[in-house]
């Protein structure tokens, strides 16, 4: 853990002695003058990273209405998850909300691609899983008949139905020819010519206002460029996509720009093991990179130098964990395969993925903070680019304390999730534990030539509902406040460079007031994220403490620990150092402060408690603490 901000006695001269403020790197800057305000030149962010597109004007207007593309009450999370929405007035009032809080990014929820049985009719039928498949525990009985799919059943060509079309005209290239298996992809995008590869036998169908792909796959997997459909007989693959009127990632690049917001589109999602049904089938490996790679050319073809195409979001969730052999647990190599797809063909845009962290310990196939680590470096080894684990707490998963803490007892929201016991009990670490050993892992990869981001996802909602708190179509989840989300924060933030949160609609939405009207009312109240020893090498040897952290630069911080008797109260606007440059490695808002801190009164050993307040009074929601062991 980070170390929390400690200081001097009761009463504070306005004129200290100059000061030094270590930096992140080690290299001590030259003396200050207490009371002022310090910026020192910006460091780059390691790894260096794309920064989102400037908003192309303060405000623009069009049939939903007139829009301000400012930022006026900015936040310490500047990305959110977003659900795909047929609405593109709700697009703009998303993205004007979101860019208002400081919102930089948003993460666009996709679909699946699907393997589907096919009746003798030619129709497409529901899912396999959703009774095409054995039931568990009746062996040799099978679940009700899988029914034709309606959405597909439009799909039809010269009275045909598409599948039987496409089986049509590859027999009449050659008889030989078969399809072994059909898929099917939803979505709200409408793609261009790029998504085809062989023009001759794939094309685009438009029935009744609905309009459908038909891509056609060697059952290999190799999405053989030659188109040679004739020369023998193949076994392939019919991908049937069904699109959008509209291309809806189009306007949401567009609005990207307005706004100045990055987009990340989730890449098509891998069908699931119908048996182990947390992990992705390697099986649809083939037909799963053969997609994805049509619509990455696709994105290539239209999208090239696009600002506001940030990267791309993997959306086959997994818990992050130490795996006994990565190079054999499926959905990493799946992940392999596809991520591979996207550098050869989206060179320089990353990938994004948000596995989610498990730290119970009366649950089977959690991970301790060190075997997470563990399996960052292995999530890291697939090809991605920004790696933002879950927080946990909105889940119940992990918990947020201090080690000091740790035999307290736990949350009353999640009782539910871990019973009525202690945080040590209860889980094998914090929050802070487990982005602190990831950021770690994440320094130990650069080492190696593996430049990986590691960003936050804080989970804006609580395990379950009370008193009927629930937001919109998120029923099984309750209601969060400002509070909680300012603490998620703080224990993440010393070890990230960006925070981001799960997920817009409708967990920052609903209710009255909801979630981001809380955050507009009150986004500038201090958020502490950590305390370090900072101490003078001057000629007097003052110490002193650098609190880090967002609005912290003009507090009053309250010292206090076990066995004094007056908690120190000291005005860092008056005696303290505000230097508010980019702090490298850290989210952007971030700051610090220096204040003088006479060590020799404080105990060794003892954790000390810092509550940072603004001058009105607003108190931050987490203090941070110090420990004096030096």
């Amino acid at each position: 853990m980070r170390w929390l901000i400690l200081i001097l006695g009761i009463a504070i001269l306005a004129g200290v002695a100059s000061v030094v403020i270590v930096l992140r790197d080690g290299v001590a800057p030259g003396p200050r003058t207490a009371g002022t305000e310090v910026t020192s030149p910006a460091a780059s962010p390691s790894p260096p990273q794309e920064g989102p597109p400037s908003p192309t004007a303060s405000a623009f207007t069009d049939p939903c209405g007139t829009f301000d593309t400012t930022a006026p009450t900015p936040y310490a999370v500047t990305g959110y998850w977003l659900i795909p929405t047929s609405d593109p007035c709700t697009w703009r009032r998303q993205l004007q909300a979101i860019h208002r809080l400081g919102g930089d990014t948003v993460v666009r929820l996709g679909y699946g691609l699907s393997p589907r049985p096919v009746d003798r009719e030619g129709r497409v039928l529901s899912r396999l899983g959703d009774g095409a498949g054995p039931v568990s525990g009746n062996q040799g009985k099978t679940a009700e008949d899988p029914k034709p799919d309606g959405r597909y059943a439009k799909c039809e060509e010269n009275g045909l139905t598409c599948v039987q079309a496409a089986e049509k005209d590859l027999k009449a290239a050659n008889p030989g020819n078969m399809i072994t298996w059909t898929y099917v992809y939803r979505t709200d995008e409408r793609f261009g010519p790029g998504i085809f590869r062989c023009p001759s036998i794939e094309h685009e169908i438009e029935v009744n206002g609905a309009v459908f792909y038909r891509l056609i796959a060697p059952e290999d997997g190799s999405d053989d460029p030659t188109c040679d459909f004739t020369s023998k007989g193949r076994r392939y693959h019919l991908i049937l996509v069904s699109a959008g009127q509209k291309d809806s990632l189009t306007e949401l690049l567009d609005l990207g720009d307005r706004f100045g917001i990055q987009v990340f589109p989730a890449l098509p999602l891998a069908p699931r093991d119908f048996v182990k049904t947390a992990t992705a089938d390697p099986r649809h490996i083939g037909t799963l990179t053969t997609l994805t790679r049509r619509v990455l050319q696709d994105y290539g073809d239209r999208f090239a130098g696009r600002a506001s195409l940030g990267g791309v979001y993997q959306p086959f969730e997994l818990q992050i964990r130490d795996w006994t052999d990565p190079s054999k647990f499926q959905t990493l190599l799946v992940y392999e395969e596809q991520h591979r797809i996207v550098e050869q063909v989206l060179p320089g845009k990353p990938i994004l993925v948000s596995p989610y962290l498990d730290g119970r310990r009366q649950k089977k196939y959690t991970a301790t903070p060190a075997q997470v680590a563990a399996g960052f470096k292995a999530l890291a080894r697939t090809g991605v680019g920004i790696i933002a684990p879950q927080d946990g707490r909105g889940t119940g998963k992990v918990g947020l304390y201090w080690p000091n803490l740790k035999n307290k007892p736990v949350d009353d929201r999640l009782k539910p999730v871990v019973g009525d016991t202690t945080y040590a009990a209860a889980y094998y670490g914090s929050t802070r534990d487990y982005y602190r050993a990831m950021a770690q892992a994440r320094t130990e990869l650069a080492e190696e030539g593996i430049d990986v981001r590691l960003w936050a996802n804080v989970e804006a909602f609580e395990p379950t509902p009370t008193d009927g708190d629930t937001c919109g179509r998120q029923s099984s989840r309750g209601r969060t406040d400002k509070a909680r989300l300012d603490t998620q924060v703080a224990l993440a933030a010393p070890y990230v460079s960006k925070i981001i949160s799960y997920m817009w609609s409708d967990f920052f939405t609903c209710d009255s007031p909801s979630l981001s009207k809380e955050i507009s009312d009150d986004w500038d109240r201090p958020i502490a994220i950590e305390a370090r020893r900072v101490d003078q090498e001057a000629q007097d040897g003052q110490g002193g403490l650098e609190i880090r952290g967002y609005h912290v630069g003009f507090a009053k911080v309250t010292l206090s620990w076990t066995g004094v008797e007056t908690p120190r109260v000291i005005d860092a606007a008056v005696v303290g150092r505000r230097d508010t440059a980019p702090i490298e490695g850290l989210p952007v808002g971030t700051e610090k402060v220096w204040i003088p801190v006479d060590w020799a009164s404080v105990p060794q050993d003892v954790w000390v408690r810092v509550d940072v307040t603004t001058s009105d009074g607003r108190k931050a929601a987490e203090p941070v603490y110090y420990r004096n062991s030096v």
